[in-house]
C-alpha cells in the first residue's frame, strides 16, 4: 500500500470524524430530545470562528489574533456555541417542531451573513487563514502528520462518545426520552420539559461548535462559504442513515455519507469535462438523496436503530426475569 493512499485514508477519516462530532451533537438534540434543529451550520460556524480568533496570530485591521493554544481555542469555540445555543433556546425552545426549525434556520442564515459582512472580525468573504494546525512541526512528513491528526480526532470522538453514552443511560438521559415520547406523562411526574430541552439544546450546540473548531484547525482556513445550508443537510443525512438516537449510528452514518460524498465528487471529476463539473456537482446531492431514500425504505430506523433499553439496571432486571421464569406444565 502506497504512502499516498495511506495519507488520503487518514485525511478521509479525519474529515469524516469531524462530521461525526456534529452528528453526535445533533443526536443529543433530535435523537434523544426530539428538537428539530435546522441551524447546524450556524453553530458549527460559531465554534470555528471563535477558535480561529483565539488562536491565530495578530493580524492588522482584524479583531482577534490572541495566539492562544489550540486546546484553548477548541474549548472557547465549544463554550461560545453552547452559550449562543442556550440564549437562542431560551427564546425558541417552547415553539413547536416546525416553528423551531424555521427559527434555527434563520439563526444559521444570520450567522453566515455576519461572517460574510463583519470583515473587521471574520475577514469577510476572504475568511481567516493561518489557523494553527495540530502537530504543525510534522508538516514536513505528510504521512506522520496525517496519522497524528487522525489519532487526535479518534481520541476526541472516543471521549465524546463515552461521555454521551453515560449521559444517555443516566436519569437525565432517560428524562429526555420520556419528554420526547410523552411530554404530558413527564410533566405529570414533575419533570420540567422546558428545562431539560434547553439543557439538551445547549449541549448539542456546544458539541457542534467543538466540531467546527476542530475542523477549522485541521483545514487551516475558514470562510463563510464553508457554512452554507448544505452543511446542515449533510449532517441530517448522516444521522438518519446511521440511526437517530444511537451514538454509534451517528458515527457510522458520518463515515458512510462522507464516503459517498467523496466518491461522488471523484466520479464527477472523472466523468465530466472541466467546463461542466460545476453543474454536474449537483449529482452529489442527488446521490445522497437516493441513498437516504433507500435507507428509509429498507431500514426506517437507520442502519443502527435506537436502543430501546438505555439503563443497564433495566437490562439486568429483564434478563433476570427471563431466567427465573419457569414453564407451567398442565396438570394430568
Amino acid at each position: 500500500m502506497s504512502v499516498e493512499l495511506i495519507g488520503y485514508g487518514c485525511f478521509f477519516l479525519t474529515m469524516a470524524l469531524t462530521y461525526a462530532i456534529m452528528c453526535l451533537g445533533l443526536n443529543v438534540q433530535w435523537g434523544q430530545t426530539g428538537l428539530f434543529n435546522v441551524g447546524i451550520a450556524g453553530f458549527v460556524a460559531i465554534g470555528a470562528y471563535v477558535s480561529a480568533l483565539l488562536t491565530t496570530p495578530d493580524t492588522a485591521n482584524r479583531f482577534g489574533g490572541f495566539d492562544m493554544p489550540i486546546l484553548v481555542g477548541w474549548l472557547g469555540g465549544a463554550l461560545a456555541a453552547a452559550l449562543i445555543a442556550f440564549l437562542i433556546g431560551a427564546l425558541t425552545i417552547r415553539l413547536r417542531a416546525d416553528y423551531l426549525a424555521i427559527a434555527t434556520f434563520g439563526v444559521a442564515v444570520t450567522v453566515q451573513l455576519c461572517a460574510l459582512n463583519l470583515e473587521r472580525i471574520t475577514g469577510g468573504p476572504f475568511g481567516i487563514g493561518f489557523i494553527p494546525r495540530p502537530f504543525a512541526n510534522l508538516a514536513g512528513d505528510p504521512l506522520l502528520f496525517s496519522l497524528f491528526n487522525l489519532g487526535v480526532l479518534i481520541v476526541v470522538v472516543a471521549l465524546l462518545y463515552l461521555a454521551l453514552e453515560r449521559l444517555v443511560r443516566s436519569p437525565w438521559g432517560r428524562v429526555l426520552r420520556a419528554i420526547r415520547e410523552d411530554e404530558t406523562a413527564a410533566l405529570a411526574l414533575g419533570k420540567s420539559a422546558v428545562k431539560f430541552r434547553l439543557q439538551a439544546f445547549a449541549i448539542g450546540g456546544g458539541i457542534m461548535g467543538l466540531a467546527g473548531a476542530v475542523q477549522a484547525h485541521f483545514i487551516g482556513f475558514i470562510a463563510p462559504e464553508n457554512y452554507l445550508p448544505m452543511l446542515t443537510f449533510q449532517v441530517w443525512a448522516m444521522l438518519i442513515v446511521g440511526g437517530s438516537g444511537n451514538n454509534r449510528g451517528a458515527i457510522l452514518g458520518a463515515v458512510l455519507v462522507w464516503g459517498l460524498w467523496a466518491a461522488s465528487a471523484g466520479a464527477v471529476a472523472a466523468l465530466f469535462p472541466p467546463g461542466q463539473q460545476a453543474r454536474a456537482a449537483a449529482l452529489q446531492i442527488v446521490m445522497i438523496g437516493v441513498a437516504l431514500c433507500a435507507i428509509l425504505l429498507l431500514r426506517p430506523r437507520g442502519i443502527l436503530g435506537e436502543e430501546k433499553v438505555v439503563s443497564r439496571h433495566l437490562g439486568k432486571l429483564s434478563s433476570a426475569l427471563r431466567t427465573d421464569a419457569k414453564p407451567v406444565t398442565p396438570k394430568q
